[in-house]
């Protein structure tokens, strides 16, 4: 795990002192070792920078940028089965001095090209010079994984793990795109290709960029996409079959992730994706997984009671930490410096705390995400496609429609109390406003981002002067090409290409980091999801369970009282300390003079806003006002 970053300047006044502090402005990425290579050309200088996190061949062996003839590669990530590889360019003449995977990827490259990428099974976004032919590739990994931004302007190409190495470029231009605006204020991230800044985007996953350094022209390929499986005839097993088959893809894919010259551990939340990662590699370790949980001392918001439990049973060397409202309001403060575009997911906060602990005992950490987006784990999946089903002006949406405008939030959180323990959903407020908002919707399409979005597009069009959302581009908009699909699945890879790759996981990136260690999500292994893709729905999706193969394979390891229980998430108590501890900070960041100075917002309406919240205590989008101070904080850290 690193950090990458580099230019392309036809001006040739970006030198190697500006390479280096580019480089360095993501120093924790790569705290273990540094390097950089420049190549000054007669039409354009060209630069790689790099920070290593060591975690193959800790010796100087593997430090980079790396060459071989006439390419040079910097890289963030790994590639699992770089050994695999490996035996086939040596079976083909290839010698190798170091044992990292960078020294492979850089002769699997050598050796069959770009299309080389389809071997491999990892995480990963790296660069590579191709000085003979001029050309500068950039590839991203499947699920997107490893961030790779890029920006062009007026013959300056910058590129990076982070927009952060961009900030050190004096002719980047931090100008906010207004398209971008309404997706974060409506969904607290800003999906690919997009990011906050014009002229600047994302590499979307399952991509790679080629840069013709002759022509001055560069383009964006794809060389896998997550919906082409989904589009693939069904394979026909039973569902016996199919949990063979999926257990063996897990098995191996849970075990390359333990491939490693450091400790290794699990971010066990009590989830059914995480137990069954720490379950399927419990089984076969000779010595206890490593295993770390947060907990609050809220109740209603606490699952480290759950995690320990499941430690307890499995065996694992488990630590917990409970955190204080003091220490969450010290990483309020760090998280603008962290993200640096505006990231409104909250629990980014639980993501850097349980990472803290972790770096403490390991340097590397596997986690459970992916598992709801390949298996159908959220809820919002089987309320929508049950709303689908209702025809558009049928009698039950008319009076679905009535019953949730006659009902409020705090009534719905009221009657939610009284359910048993185990039917308890938690953010019931939010869920419900969700609920509301696709039960207006015109088509599923929109009936689904309306059920994503965390602010509906009625209050975005009172807050902000500009909230009109263009969606094509980006992974939104491909409702019309797997419409074949049923509805479940469609939803499914929507949120692999959007919420996934641009909430999850930059959240657990950052957060990971931050503190220099590796993350990496076994369930994200594309063998994973190119098979359960293929199978047959109703054995994915049996009895109206979600995760159902999932939970079959984990009922193997352990009981199901363990596990069966309501999905919560890493929720905060986010109202509460709204109304207490986290107030004299809204009232800064989000006070008029301050807010009037923008041209996004009507203040006034966040002046009602914030006025029904503390005077009258009743309920409003709580995420509308964490995105604004998220916001708000992020342009004061970052001077915009």
């Amino acid at each position: 795990m690193c950090g990458i970053t580099g230019f392309i300047d036809y001006h040739k006044n970006s030198d190697k002192s500006l390479l280096d502090q580019m480089r360095d402005a993501i120093t924790y990425r790569g705290p273990d070792s540094v390097g950089s290579a420049f190549f000054e050309r007669e039409h354009f200088s060209l630069g790689l920078g790099h920070r290593r996190l060591s975690i193959l061949d800790l010796s100087e062996l593997g430090n980079q940028p790396m060459s071989h003839e006439h390419l040079a590669i910097i890289h963030n990530g790994e590639v699992y089965n770089f050994k695999e590889i490996k035996e086939e360019l040596v079976a083909i003449g290839y010698d190798f001095i170091s044992h990292t995977d960078t020294e492979v990827i850089l002769k699997a490259f050598h050796a069959w090209g770009v299309v080389c990428v389809e071997k491999f099974r990892g995480m990963f976004a790296f660069a590579i010079y191709d000085s003979a032919e001029e050309k500068l590739y950039l590839i991203r990994d499947r699920a997107g994984v490893k961030p790779l931004y890029y920006y062009y302007h007026e013959g300056l190409f910058l590129f990076g793990s982070e927009l952060k190495s961009f900030y050190e470029h004096p002719r980047f231009a931090k100008k906010i795109d207004p398209k971008a605006l309404p997706f974060y204020f409506r969904f607290g991230y800003i999906p690919a290709p997009l990011t906050i800044f014009e002229e600047t985007c994302k590499l979307r996953p399952g991509h790679y960029l080629t840069y013709d350094l002759r022509e001055n022209h560069y383009e964006e390929k794809a060389y896998w996409r997550v919906e082409e499986h989904y589009l693939s005839p069904k394979l026909e097993m039973s569902e016996e079959k199919a949990l063979e088959k999926l257990e063996t893809i897990l098995s191996e894919a849970f075990g390359l992730r333990m491939i490693a010259d450091v400790p290794v551990g699990v971010f066990l939340s009590g989830g059914v994706d995480s137990t069954l990662v720490t379950a399927l590699l419990q089984k076969v370790s000779k010595t206890p997984l490593k295993t770390f949980t947060i907990g609050f001392e809220e109740k209603g918001y606490n699952e480290a009671e759950f995690a320990k439990e499941i430690a307890y049973y499995l065996g694992t060397d488990h630590t917990e930490l409970y955190c204080t409202t003091q220490e969450m309001l010290e990483v309020i403060r760090e998280l603008p410096y962290m993200y640096d575009e505006p990231f409104g997911d909250s629990s980014a906060i639980p993501t850097l705390l349980v990472s803290r602990l972790a770096k403490e005992s390991v340097s590397v950490v596997l986690s459970g995400d992916g598992g709801d987006e390949a298996f159908a784990g959220y809820s919002k999946y089987f309320a929508l496609e049950k709303m689908a089903a209702l025809p558009g002006s049928g009698l039950k949406k008319d009076l679905l429609k009535v019953v949730t405008n006659l009902l409020g939030e705090s009534v719905v959180a009221k009657m939610n109390s009284f359910l048993p323990a185990g039917l308890r959903q938690k953010n019931i407020k939010d869920k419900y406003q969700k609920f509301k908002n696709a039960i207006e919707s015109e088509d599923f399409a929109q009936m689904f981002i309306n059920a994503s979005s965390y602010v509906d597009q009625g209050t975005l069009q009172k807050v902000l002067k500009n909230s009109a959302i263009d969606f094509s581009g980006t992974g939104f908009d491909i409702f019309a090409k797997v419409g074949a699909l049923s509805p479940l699945e469609q939803m499914m890879v929507v949120d692999y290409k959007t919420f996934m790759v641009d909430d999850v996981l930059t959240k657990v990136d950052r957060a990971s980091m931050a503190v220099s260690i590796e993350a990496r999500e076994p369930l994200l292994d594309h063998k994973i999801i190119e098979f359960a893709a293929r199978v047959p729905l109703p054995v994915k999706y049996k009895n109206g369970t979600g995760k159902y193969l999932l939970k079959q394979i984990l009922y193997k390891h352990l009981p199901k009282k363990l596990i069966e229980r309501p999905k919560s998430g890493f929720q905060i108590p986010l109202e509460e300390w709204m109304r207490g501890d986290l107030r004299p900070m809204v009232e800064r960041y989000l006070s008029p003079q301050r807010l009037e100075k923008s041209a996004i917002y009507n203040v006034s309406e966040i002046e009602e806003m914030l006025d029904a919240f503390y005077n009258s205590g009743r309920y409003v989008n709580v995420s509308l006002i964490w995105f604004i101070l998220m916001f708000e904080m992020w342009k004061e850290r970052w001077e915009i």
